[in-house]
């Protein structure tokens, strides 16, 4: 990757100089932090604001105002909306029929009981890719305090490895509302993401959710909270459990068709198949990121959902209601596109270049410190990597010298920085706080610490591979 960035031919020119168009802009992301943070607004409505005025006072033309949001919100929805769709859909399907158990019971059995919560983790990982943090949180804890309870020892040996797994699938890898928005934003393929999300994001959760997880658990004990029903079991329990083949089968369904297509169109790059084929056509077809989720979701509705007796009706009652719980994050998602857009109309990126090159800073440091900023100012990750990713997007897109795996890095590099500090502005922080029953200072000792680690080994690793790719 190149180190720092390099003077470009921008695609935008701001009309009021370098200094004063990063200044208008720094002014808006905080006017932003203080609409969603301070006054409490609705992110969507406080990201259309702000771009309505950053267009304005940065000299977009009245005329052109509305096209140049519209073309950002549809072109990050055309990346998000059917990823995050489907993936929360299979995600329900999984949850509802008992996998998360099936797959803990089967792991913690094979592994043996003194790498339970290696056996957990990984189990997570593996749930990670569907399922979000939240979702995930609430569906493996009871499984956790089961485990905890016929091994012994702070429930947080077990407990720590399990969300550190959903805090990174989350932050890192597609199908997550995060990484795809920002890979949307970015410009990077979703294929090759996922790719590099699990090289960076694997090592990253051994070091920071699984040995300091086993280590902070071993220095502070908590006990089983007291109302937990530590039951791991699913809700609907008097009926049949999905084998573990079949569990397993689904997870890898998605990942190995996004694959095959990342290796073919490697392979037609490098003239080494017919690009004209049907064949190879009709193969990356399927493995586009939304047609390979539409795929699983099918197949998971038959396999989890007819041949475990639910009906037709049931089945897709449960899919819609897993999309109202994303409707909100798509939304939120659009509205940071078209603040992206807004900068890169009226030349942030050219100016922001110009500003980290005269400075020195590699464009993936500014990146990831940028996040940093977002996120410990209004909490939320999937906002802070929205945004962060929206804010520079101009400077990568005028930056030369870019590759496709350079792109998935620097958006490594955002969801690093929107992970780190998480506190109480935070709704992770309370909730893996009180499912956990930890007071604000444990919490603050045991998952935010772990955040930190995630983000800070997750960004070191992604800039290291940068200087060498």
């Amino acid at each position: 990757m190149q180190g720092v960035i390099a003077a470009a031919e921008p695609a935008a020119e701001s009309a009021l100089g370098a200094g004063v168009t990063l200044a208008v802009a720094a002014g808006a992301v905080a006017v932003l932090l203080l609409m969603i943070v301070f006054l409490k607004m609705q992110p969507m409505i406080a990201l259309l604001a702000v771009s309505i005025t950053t267009a304005l006072v940065l000299g977009i033309p009245l005329d052109q105002v509305m096209s140049t949001l519209n073309d950002g919100l549809g072109g990050t929805l055309a990346e998000v909306a059917l990823i995050v769709g489907f993936g929360a859909m299979l995600g329900r399907m999984l949850e509802i029929s008992g996998g998360a158990s099936v797959l803990a019971d089967s792991l913690v059995r094979r592994f043996g009981e003194r790498r339970a919560p290696l056996a957990l983790g990984i189990a997570a990982l593996l749930f990670g890719f569907p399922i979000f943090l939240d979702a995930g949180v609430v569906i493996f804890l009871p499984i956790v305090f089961t485990v905890a309870r016929r091994l012994g020892g702070s429930v947080l040996r077990y407990a720590l490895p399990v969300v550190g797994a959903f805090a990174v699938m989350h932050a890192f890898v597609p199908p997550h509302p995060g990484p795809v928005s920002a890979a949307g934003l970015i410009g990077a393929n979703t294929g090759l993401l996922l790719l590099v999300g699990l090289v960076v994001g694997i090592p990253t959760w051994f070091i920071s959710g699984y040995l300091f997880g086993v280590w902070n658990g071993n220095r502070v004990f908590l006990s089983i909270p007291e109302n937990s029903t530590a039951s791991g079991q699913d809700a609907a329990s008097d009926k049949p459990r999905p084998s573990m083949g079949a569990v397993i089968g689904l997870l890898l369904l998605p990942l190995v068709l996004i694959f095959l297509r990342t290796g073919l169109n490697t392979l037609v790059s490098e003239d080494m198949v017919d690009s004209g084929s049907q064949a190879v056509q009709a193969a990356i077809l399927l493995g586009q990121s939304p047609v390979a989720l539409a795929i699983a979701v099918l197949v998971a509705s038959v396999a989890l959902g007819l041949k475990r007796g639910m009906s037709g009706k049931e089945i897709e009652s449960e899919l819609t209601s897993s999309l109202s719980t994303i409707a909100a994050v798509i939304l939120i998602t659009g509205a940071g596109g078209m603040f992206g857009a807004v900068l890169g109309e009226a030349g942030v990126g050219n100016a922001l270049a110009e500003g980290l090159n005269n400075a020195g800073i590699p464009l993936i440091v500014a990146a990831f410190l940028i996040a940093v900023v977002m996120r410990v100012a209004q909490g939320s990750a999937t906002v802070a990597l929205t945004t962060a990713a929206g804010f520079i997007a101009p400077a990568v897109a005028a930056a030369p010298g870019l590759s496709s795996a350079d792109l998935c890095l620097i958006v490594i590099a955002i969801a690093s920085g929107a992970t780190v500090l998480s506190h109480v502005n935070d709704s992770g922080f309370w909730l893996v706080g009180r499912l956990l029953g930890m007071d604000v200072p444990t919490t603050l000792k045991t998952w935010t610490v772990m955040e930190t680690l995630i983000g800070v080994v997750g960004f070191l690793i992604s800039w290291g591979l940068s200087l060498v790719l």
